[in-house]
């Protein structure tokens, strides 16, 4: 029997595509003939599985990519309509599949897996509610099917000693975590021209962006959050923007202005384009341009929140989208010491002095500050580990980190994400494992 395991990619995003389907093909030149520049890894998992199966609303879009295939030798990519999902789990085609499709769509998509035995890759988050987390969660008790979910911010090497040092008690129980998160304007703009920009497509930022932060913090201290208590505001995009330009014209946006070489803001005049030279017909037509002040937009662009855990530990966490520089500052406070990590990037992608260093300072010892190198690959060297971790199975140091994120840790993240847009409306904290149906941890 083959140890090549046959999977439906559920959602032909450009993620999905970076992350997966190319890899799974062996397309390891990113720069070959068919528009596939992208990044820079090289991992070929062709050894280990298999694209079955793509499935996605939009036919026109996933043609496209089997045109590429095609010039590239290549055999196409059987297609098949969301309607055909049902039909096609029952078939035993795949043995698992991968959901990379737009966040509110990620429930039904495993929620039809789990009803069918089949194992789930999700990107995150893994849902874009509370509630669709607690349904999976309940979904997967009584499946046989199992969900895993790429929270890939726990691989960069600076995280995984940040990890290693908690573990090994360096800085004692932990009682304390400070982050303080920046999305450059160039890469925040970016939401605000896509789909996340409504919450009832992505739950909003604090669930699409921050659950990823979440589930690294959650993941550093070792527990799952009780209560989350927020605030969040819409400063820098949507109609009453101090940016809007008058007229709306996009000549006078200093968004656009900034960043015009850059590729963000699409084309006026037709189809959006994509990574690989891929369309968005259905999902973006030119019929429907998006601006950043579109009054459709009705998420924040900037949080605060804090949330608690058992034991006594804090949490304390904020985000803005469109700032002058890209990253974080965490300090990690423990009964016997702290840690503190910078991690940045000016707008043009300099990094910030003392970037990735981590200091380690004991409350009655000395400091010293360790040198991290990043490996190579997506994301700071995480998405090729995390892709081993998948498909090839889990490392020795993955087991013993703990990387690879479980389906309840990506439901607090989620949980913590939708609670935070409960706490901004009610003014009120948030018990976030009643969200979930959960028992609190003691």
């Amino acid at each position: 029997m083959s140890s090549i395991r046959r999977y439906a990619v559920c959602g032909l995003s450009a993620r999905g595509l970076a992350s997966f389907v190319l890899p799974i093909l062996g397309l390891t030149d990113r720069t070959a003939d068919g528009g596939f520049g992208y990044g820079s890894d090289e991992d070929d998992l062709s050894e280990y599985a298999e694209v079955v199966a793509i499935i996605d609303t939009d036919a026109a879009r996933v043609a496209e990519f089997n045109q590429a295939l095609e010039r590239l030798g290549r055999t196409p990519i059987p297609f098949f309509a969301q309607t055909q999902y049902d039909e096609l789990l029952a078939t035993g085609a795949p043995d698992a599949v991968i959901v990379t499709s737009p966040d509110h769509t990620h429930a039904e998509y495993i929620l039809g897996a789990l009803r069918h035995d089949v194992d789930v890759i999700t990107e995150k988050p893994m849902v874009s509610t509370a509630a669709a987390a607690r349904a999976v969660l309940a979904a997967e008790r009584e499946s046989d099917g199992t969900v895993q979910v790429t929270h890939n911010f726990r691989y960069p090497a600076a995280h995984r000693e940040v990890k290693r040092l908690i573990q090994a008690g360096t800085i004692g129980r932990v009682t304390r975590v400070v982050m303080d998160y920046h999305v450059d304007l160039r890469h925040g703009a970016s939401y605000f021209l896509r789909w996340n920009r409504q919450r009832e497509l992505s739950g909003g930022l604090q669930v699409h962006k921050s659950s990823h932060h979440f589930d690294l913090l959650n993941w550093w201290i070792g527990s799952a959050p009780e209560e989350i208590f927020g605030y969040g505001a819409l400063n820098y995009y949507g109609p009453s923007s101090p940016h809007r330009p008058d007229g709306g014209l996009r000549s006078k946006d200093p968004y656009f202005l900034a960043q015009e070489a850059a590729g963000v803001f699409p084309i006026e005049d037709g189809a959006r384009e994509g990574l690989f030279g891929l369309h968005y017909p259905g999902q973006y037509p030119a019929s429907r341009p998006l601006y950043l002040y579109d009054t459709e937009i009705d998420i924040e662009d900037t949080y605060s929140a804090v949330a608690r855990y058992p034991g006594g530990t804090s949490m304390t966490y904020s985000v803005d989208f469109s700032s002058t520089w890209e990253g974080y500052r965490v300090s990690i406070g423990g009964t016997h010491g702290s840690i503190e990590l910078l991690h940045g990037r000016t707008v043009d992608g300099a990094a910030l002095p003392t970037s990735d260093q981590v200091t380690v300072s004991e409350l009655f010892g000395p400091t010293r500050v360790l040198e991290v190198v990043a490996e190579t690959g997506g994301h700071g060297g995480a998405d090729p580990l995390m892709r081993r971790d998948l498909f090839a199975g889990p490392s020795p140091e993955s087991l013993e980190l703990g990387l690879m994120a479980t389906s309840t840790e990506a439901a607090y993240a989620v949980a913590m994400g939708d609670g935070l847009v409960q706490s901004i409306a009610t003014h009120q904290p948030v018990d976030l494992p009643a969200l979930l149906g959960l028992a609190r941890v003691r």
